[in-house]
């Protein structure tokens, strides 16, 4: 069988959660004996950053020439040059005419929208018919609607949601354009079936999908004994943070403010924040405020989370939201306690408050359970142990086998 994955965005050089399923994904239908190939369309050099099988093909279908608009950029002059602040202002004046002439000639905003979506997803329906797949897996909502605007598929089509579902098609989380929602929520009808993270996650499908809703955890990689290291009588502890720095969702600031509360307390204790984001400078510019470059470090990208895991004694995970993280998990399957808020989405179906680690209500709550766990060796021990027989339940193994029997069921019709 011939199996089409297509993350549109971020799949070459992307270290996220969706280009690890999507490699997963891709590795364990190849193993299986499908015929699997990765689409993607980025403007970009370099390459997918986790391993994929051999057989596994990946392809970027990007084209500079399939007519897109792109409006002038306007930015003021921030320097002390009085003719370069002039010069920048003519052509901030001309850009805007420019650019109402674009938007005009397209009947707006909104239209000039679905031109340059209409342009690529004409490209992708090419490409698509090229590789001729017997199953098509989107790894985002956008996906599915960079392919399906204005286009139809005469095979299945299966979208892999990463996250809640609504995340995907409202603007609960952060501004979207009416057009947008409107254009997402009426790719869901071109699904054939969805896969949610979560069973409760089903009720926040729009009523556009009529598909079927098949559940598939992420998958929580096996720990080696190796990287199962002991935490006991260690010169000093660790509480540990895996995530891109984006403080809006992921919340590292939260983190620092709170270890910095208990910092003078617990000397022996530091803080360490692995990943790469936008918010590197101001996440720095916090541990500056606080005085405590020697005990707080962004330690930036690590390939190997595992080991650095298990290293650590406290998993602390602030987010504002999250769909089925995948630091977390590993966290846990690697005999961490770890600390989130209960309305923090995905991290309070991993989390099991008081028995796995603490779901907490607000900062204070959180500050008072991190104590807890720093006071506490033996509890500590016990909630780690709770959380890494909780994750057997999203083995690998497991988890492949739920795609497999559905990519199997497809084939039997």
């Amino acid at each position: 069988m011939k199996v089409l994955l297509i993350q549109h965005e971020h799949f070459i050089n992307g270290a996220g959660g969706t280009e690890k399923i999507c490699s997963f994904l891709a590795n364990i239908l190849s193993l299986a004996g499908h015929q699997v190939t990765i689409a993607t369309s980025q403007d970009v050099a370099g390459k997918p950053v986790y391993p994929l099988e051999n057989k596994v093909t990946v392809t970027n279908i990007f084209n500079p020439d399939i007519g897109q608009i792109h409006l002038f950029p306007l930015y003021n002059y921030k320097g002390k040059n009085p003719f370069l602040w002039l010069l920048r202002k003519i052509e901030k004046k001309k850009n805007k005419l420019r650019n109402q002439r674009l938007i005009q000639g397209k009947g707006g905003l909104d239209g000039l929208y679905r031109y340059n979506l209409s342009c690529r997803s004409k490209h992708w329906k090419s490409r698509i018919d090229e590789i001729n797949p017997d199953v098509i897996i989107t790894m985002s909502i956008g996906s599915l609607l960079e392919i399906t605007y204005r286009n139809t598929y005469d095979i299945p089509v299966i979208n892999s949601v990463n996250g809640r579902p609504d995340y995907d098609y409202t603007d609960v989380l952060w501004p979207r354009r009416e057009i947008e929602m409107a254009l997402l929520k009426e790719s869901f009808k071109k699904l054939d079936v969805i896969q949610v993270l979560f069973d409760s996650y089903a009720a926040f499908l729009p009523e556009t999908f009529q598909g079927r809703t098949v559940v598939i955890p992420n998958p929580v990689p096996a720990i080696s004994p190796e990287h199962q290291m002991t935490r006991q009588k260690k010169e000093r502890c660790r509480i540990i943070h895996i995530g891109s720095l984006v403080d809006d969702c992921k919340k590292q600031s939260t983190a620092i403010g709170l270890f910095s509360r208990l910092s003078a307390q617990y000397d022996r204790w530091d803080l360490h924040l692995f990943g790469l984001g936008a918010d590197y400078d101001l996440l720095q510019q916090r541990i500056d405020d606080h005085n405590l470059n020697d005990r707080i470090f962004l330690r930036g990208f690590t390939s190997r989370p595992l080991e650095e895991l298990g290293h650590a004694d406290i998993f602390i995970f602030p987010s504002r939201y999250e769909g089925f993280p995948l630091a977390l998990t590993e966290a846990m399957a690697s005999g961490l306690p770890s600390l989130g808020f209960t309305d923090c989405s995905g991290v309070n179906q991993l989390i099991k408050d008081g028995i796995t680690g603490f779901l907490c209500q607000d900062e204070n709550e959180m500050l008072q359970h991190l104590e807890e766990l720093m006071a506490s060796e033996i509890l500590r021990l016990e909630m780690g142990i709770s959380a890494r027989t909780s994750m057997a339940s999203y083995s690998e193994d497991k988890i492949a086998q739920q795609w497999r029997d559905l990519i199997g069921s497809l084939e039997a019709k």
